[in-house]
C-alpha cells in the first residue's frame, strides 16, 4: 500500500512538471505537490534559515535542503491567488479580486499603496486599464539609501510618481508571459524593464527577484520584487567609461577592441576588475598581457558571460561559458556570489541596457593568456619546473616559442633525485615539443620531434593516451604560446631497436644468445611494434638445466616459446587495464592486468616495465611465461572484468570457451612430451 502511495506520488509530480509550461509555473507547481498534505492550494516552500528570504523550488532543491550552500527550512504558506479561511484546511478560498491599488494591500506592499497615495497614482491603478506593477516590498523600500528615498518623498508628485511609473507597464503580462531576456517599455517616458525568466523558475526586472508573482487584479496583475529598481539608459561601455573604479579596465578594453562589442545591442555579464584587482597582478604579467592584443582580448573575454545573470539568479554553482570560449563556474555561498568558488564580488546588478557588471576585486587570467611557467604555478609539476630551470631552459617557459611541455608530476621525482647533469640536460630538452600540442587531437602512430632531436611516438588506448613510456596524468593546459602535458613518469625516448635494448643490459645476456639460435635477431632490429617480455638470465636458469639444454638445440622449440613471450602490437604498461589481451606472434594471447602498480602477464609480475626502443618496447620478467591454467573461478571473474577492458580495437578480447579449448589442449600436449 505504502509503494503505491509512492507511485500514485510519482506520477502526479511528473505529470503536473510536465504540463507546467515555464520554469516559474515547473516550480510553482512543485511547490504545491509538496504541500498539499497541509490541504488545496498549500504551497511549500524553502526559507533561508536566518533570513526572509523564501524560494519555491524544484525537486533538487528540495532533497538538498540548501540554497547558495546555506541550510533552508520548509515553510507552508498560500498558493499565489489563494487565502485561508476559518475553521478549514488549507487554502480553500480564492483571493476576491479588486483593482490594483488594493491588491497591493492585499499582497502586503503596503509601503508601495502608500507612495501610490502620496504620488497621486491611487486614481491610476484603481481606474479602468490594464496594467502590470512591479510592487517593492515593504523591506526593499526600507534598505533604499536614505538620500534617495528622501528625493523621491521630498518630490512626489514627479520624482516619485516617475519613479512608480517606471515600475509599470501599460499591459498585463503574467510569468508565463515574462521571456528570458525580455525587454519590455515601462510607463515612464518609454524607458526599458529588462525580464529574465531563468531556467531554475527564478524571474527577474531590472535584477530584482520576483518574490510573490501573478497577484491577479482586475485592471491588471501584481508582482512583489525584492528591491527598487531604477532607469537604465546607459550600454556596459558607458557605464566602465564612467566609473573611476574601472579605469584601468576602461584602457584595456579599448587597447583590446572590445569597446563596439559592449555598446552594441545583447545579453552579456561583465565581471568587472577594479583597479584594486589589475594592481594585485605581478607588474610583468600584467604588462606582458597589456601588451599583448591576442592575451589581452582573451582575458577579457574570459571575464564576460553571453546571457545576462543576476545575483538573484543564482542558487548554486553552475558552468557558464565565456566569451573566451571556456568557463566559469558562477555561484553564490549565502549572500555572497562566487567565481570558480571566490567570494571576490564587491558590487553586484550593475545594469546596461545589454547586460549586467558585477565588479570583482581580483583579476581572472586564462590559460590562453599564461606563458608555460604561470601554467605550471601551483600545479603539481613544480620539481620537473625547477630542474627545467636549473637546466638553463627556462626561456622556452616564458617566451613565445611554439612548444608543449611534457611535465612529470611531483610523484614521479618521489624515489629519485636528479642533478642537472649534461645527460640530465639532454633528458630535459627530450621532455619539450617542437609545436603547441591538444592532447584532444593526438592520434595513434603520431610522431612528434623534441628540442634535443628525438621522435616521441603516441599511443591511443581505451583508458590512455601514452607518449613512449609515459601516459598523461591530467587535462591538459593549453597557454598563449606553449601548452603544458602532466604525465606519470619520467620520458624515455627510444636509444635503439629492440634487440639493442637487450644487447645492452647484462640481465638479457641468456635470452640475446636464445634469440641469434632461434633466427629471430633480424626481425627484432627491423621497424616493427613489438611487445617483448624478456626473460631475465634468472628466469632461465630457473628451468631444468636438462629441459633448458633440450630447449636451446630446438630452434623451432625455441622460436616458439620466444615468440610466446612477443605480442605483435606495441603495448606500454599505462596502457595496460585490468583484464587486457594481447595477441603474441606465435598466435596464442597473453593476458596482462595491472595490479598494485604493477603489470602482470600471464600471473607473472613483470619486474621492469617499458624500456623503449624504435621498433617496440621491453618488459622485465624474471620466470618464462606460460599459458595460464584456467579455472571454473576464472571464467566467473572474466565474464565481470572483460567490461572493464583497457585494450584498444586492434587487440582482441578471447572468449571464455576459446580460453577452456587451448588450456586443455595445453595440458595434453604437455603431458604428451
Amino acid at each position: 500500500m505504502k509503494h503505491l502511495a509512492l507511485l500514485t506520488f510519482a506520477l502526479a509530480l511528473y505529470v503536473a512538471l510536465t504540463t507546467a509550461k515555464s520554469p516559474y509555473q515547473q516550480v510553482l507547481q512543485h511547490s504545491r505537490i509538496r504541500g498539499r498534505q497541509h490541504g488545496p492550494n498549500v504551497c511549500a516552500l524553502q526559507q533561508l534559515q536566518g533570513s526572509n528570504k523564501k524560494y519555491f523550488t524544484n525537486c533538487k532543491q528540495w532533497y538538498h535542503r540548501k540554497i547558495c550552500g546555506k541550510p533552508t527550512m520548509i515553510t507552508y504558506e498560500c498558493c499565489p491567488g489563494y487565502e485561508k479561511v476559518q475553521g478549514e484546511k488549507g487554502c480553500p478560498s480564492a483571493l476576491p479580486l479588486s483593482n490594483i491599488y488594493n491588491t497591493l494591500g492585499v499582497v502586503g506592499a503596503t509601503t508601495t499603496k502608500m507612495y501610490s497615495e502620496r504620488a497621486e497614482l491611487q486614481p491610476e491603478i484603481e481606474g479602468p486599464g490594464s496594467f502590470t506593477i512591479f510592487a517593492p516590498s515593504n523591506e526593499a523600500w526600507s534598505t533604499l539609501p536614505a538620500e534617495i528615498l528622501d528625493a523621491l518623498v521630498s518630490n512626489v508628485n514627479i520624482e516619485l510618481l516617475n519613479a512608480l511609473h517606471y515600475h509599470m507597464v501599460n499591459r498585463r503580462l503574467t510569468t508565463e508571459d515574462l521571456k528570458h531576456g525580455m525587454v519590455v517599455p515601462s510607463m515612464y517616458q518609454d524607458l526599458n524593464v529588462l525580464i529574465h525568466h531563468y531556467p531554475n523558475g527564478i524571474v527577474t526586472v531590472n535584477c530584482a527577484r520576483l518574490m510573490k508573482a501573478d497577484q491577479h487584479a482586475t485592471n491588471g496583475v501584481v508582482h512583489v520584487i525584492d528591491r527598487v529598481i531604477t532607469a537604465i539608459t546607459n550600454t556596459i561601455q558607458q557605464s566602465i567609461e564612467g566609473d573611476d573604479l574601472l579605469e584601468t579596465l576602461n584602457t584595456a578594453v579599448a587597447a583590446a577592441g572590445l569597446e563596439q562589442v559592449l555598446d552594441s545591442e545583447g545579453q552579456y555579464t561583465f565581471f568587472a576588475p577594479t583597479n584594486e584587482a589589475f594592481e594585485k597582478i605581478n607588474p610583468e604579467t600584467l604588462n606582458r598581457i597589456l601588451g599583448d592584443p591576442v592575451a589581452l582580448k582573451d582575458l577579457l573575454n574570459y571575464h564576460i558571460l553571453k546571457t545576462v545573470q543576476c545575483s538573484e539568479s543564482i542558487v548554486a554553482g553552475t558552468p557558464m561559458e565565456t566569451l573566451q570560449g571556456t568557463a566559469l563556474e558562477v555561484g553564490c555561498d549565502g549572500s555572497e556570489m562566487t567565481l570558480n568558488g571566490k567570494a571576490i564580488i564587491t558590487s553586484k546588478d550593475h545594469l546596461g541596457t545589454n547586460g549586467v557588471i558585477h565588479y570583482i576585486s581580483e583579476l581572472l587570467i586564462p590559460d590562453s593568456a599564461k606563458t608555460l611557467a604561470e601554467l605550471a604555478e601551483g600545479s603539481t609539476v613544480s620539481t620537473a619546473l625547477d630542474l627545467f630551470s636549473q637546466a638553463g631552459l627556462s626561456s622556452h617557459m616564458t617566451g613565445s616559442e611554439a612548444v608543449t611541455l611534457l611535465a612529470p608530476t611531483n610523484d614521479a621525482f618521489k624515489d629519485t633525485t636528479l642533478r642537472v647533469t649534461p645527460e640530465v640536460k639532454r633528458l630535459l630538452r627530450n621532455h619539450i615539443v617542437k609545436e603547441q600540442l591538444s592532447s584532444k587531437h593526438l592520434y595513434h602512430g603520431q610522431v612528434l620531434e623534441t628540442l634535443g632531436g628525438k621522435k616521441l611516438r603516441i599511443f591511443v588506448y581505451r583508458n590512455a593516451v601514452c607518449i613512449e613510456n609515459t601516459c598523461i596524468a591530467a587535462h591538459d593546459k593549453k597557454g598563449r604560446y606553449g601548452s603544458l602535458f602532466h604525465i606519470d613518469k619520467v620520458l624515455t625516448p627510444p636509444v635503439g631497436t629492440v634487440m639493442d635494448v637487450l644487447k645492452g643490459d647484462n640481465r638479457f645476456s641468456t635470452l640475446v644468445g636464445a634469440i641469434q639460435r632461434a633466427g629471430l635477431t633480424e626481425m627484432l632490429n627491423q621497424q616493427g611494434t613489438y611487445t617483448v617480455f624478456a626473460p631475465t638470465n634468472e628466469a632461465f636458469s630457473a628451468m631444468p638445466r636438462g629441459e633448458l639444454n633440450k630447449l636451446m638445440g630446438n630452434s623451432r622449440q625455441l622460436s616458439d616459446l620466444l615468440k610466446y613471450h612477443i605480442g605483435e602490437e606495441l603495448l606500454v604498461s599505462g596502457g595496460v587495464g585490468s583484464y587486457t589481451r594481447l595477441k603474441s606472434l606465435q598466435g596464442d594471447k597473453l593476458e596482462l592486468n595491472m595490479r598494485n602498480y604493477t603489470v602482470n602477464v600471464n600471473r607473472v609480475p613483470v619486474a621492469e616495465a617499458d624500456m623503449m626502443a624504435t621498433n617496440g618496447v621491453v618488459f622485465a620478467v624474471s620466470s618464462i611465461i606460460q599459458p595460464v591454467a584456467r579455472t571454473a573461478g576464472d571464467e566467473a571473474a572474466e565474464s565481470i572484468v572483460r567490461q572493464d577492458s583497457a585494450m584498444r580495437a586492434p587487440i582482441q578480447t578471447i572468449r571464455p570457451a576459446e580460453l577452456a579449448r587451448r588450456y586443455h589442449s595445453s595440458r595434453q600436449v604437455r603431458h604428451t612430451q
